[in-house]
């Protein structure tokens, strides 16, 4: 390897590394940008119930399990 300085190739990877930054950058905020857009949700999907509800439908089910 000579000891000759090659500043054409410094040059390259200087803005590869700035290229790749930016990148990064650009992916983050548009990220960030994704997420806020989403719809906010509705009183009902805001705050589920949490507790089972035994529907006719259910108990057609269950019934088919008993014979």
């Amino acid at each position: 390897m000579p000891n000759t300085r090659n500043p054409q190739r410094r040059r390259f990877l200087k803005t590869l590394g700035i290229g790749t930054a930016a990148a990064g950058a650009a992916a983050a905020v548009g990220h960030v940008t994704l997420a806020q857009a989403d719809a906010k949700p509705t009183k009902k999907e805001a705050k589920p119930s949490g507790e089972y509800r035994e529907t006719p439908h259910i108990r057609a089910f269950y019934a088919t399990l008993r014979d």
